[in-house]
């Protein structure tokens, strides 16, 4: 079978920071190399635009300190929505032990202020990179992971004992039924899984679940 190629969506790049000035530099910079940007004053003013429920593209520059919820506030408020974007912060100086704090909690990097330009495009270069990588990782599961829901359960304990390479005869002993039962049903796994050998099997179930076959 050929698999769907995942959707890769258009980048949109979230910029919160306080400073007036440093935002429309920071836009200028990031839109001269072709990035979609929008720009937010505080954490609020982010939220309130709903973005969190949006499709989660592209990735978050943040200010660590911030009026009202700071940017590691943020960063929880958005872990507890199940928000993915990748957070690079950005820091003033004495704020490099927070941005550590930050990167523990899962945030791509940070940059500490004064830095090049071409270190903020490295990053969020890497950034865009990563999610991307993800988001076709998360495609590629859930596609998988139909393929296998097509499956019943005794057809779904099969699939996982071909997986792991038992041949039919073992099969049969495992799940204490007939080596004939074990060959019907491994076709119609093959059948609804859209494979054509263990391999491949194992190769789909991993995708769907790396510890299916723990």
């Amino acid at each position: 079978m050929t698999e769907t190629p995942p959707v890769v969506p258009e980048w949109q790049i979230h910029l919160v920071d306080d400073d007036a000035a440093f935002r429309r530099s920071l836009v200028f910079l990031l839109e001269s190399m072709g990035w979609p940007v929008q720009a937010h004053a505080s954490a609020a003013d982010y939220l309130d635009a709903g973005l969190p429920a949006l499709e989660q593209t592209g990735c978050l520059l943040l200010d660590v300190r911030m009026p009202g919820m700071s940017g590691l506030e943020l960063q929880q408020a958005l872990i507890a929505r199940g928000c993915h974007l990748p957070i690079v912060f950005i820091t003033g100086h004495g704020d490099v032990e927070l941005a550590v704090q930050a990167m523990k909690r899962g945030a791509f990097d940070f940059l500490e202020k004064p830095f090049k330009d071409q270190r903020l495009l490295d990053v969020v270069s890497a950034a865009l990179r990563q999610r991307e990588a993800d988001l076709v990782s998360s495609e590629r599961a859930q596609q998988a992971g139909d393929r296998l829901a097509r499956l019943s359960p005794r057809e779904a304990e099969v699939a996982r004992l071909v997986a792991q390479g038992l041949p039919n005869k073992l099969v049969a002993r495992e799940l204490d039924i007939s080596e004939k039962t074990v060959h019907i049903h491994r076709q119609h796994v093959m059948e609804k899984a859209e494979v054509g050998s263990a391999a491949e099997l194992a190769r789909l179930m991993l995708q769907a679940d790396p510890t299916a076959l723990d």
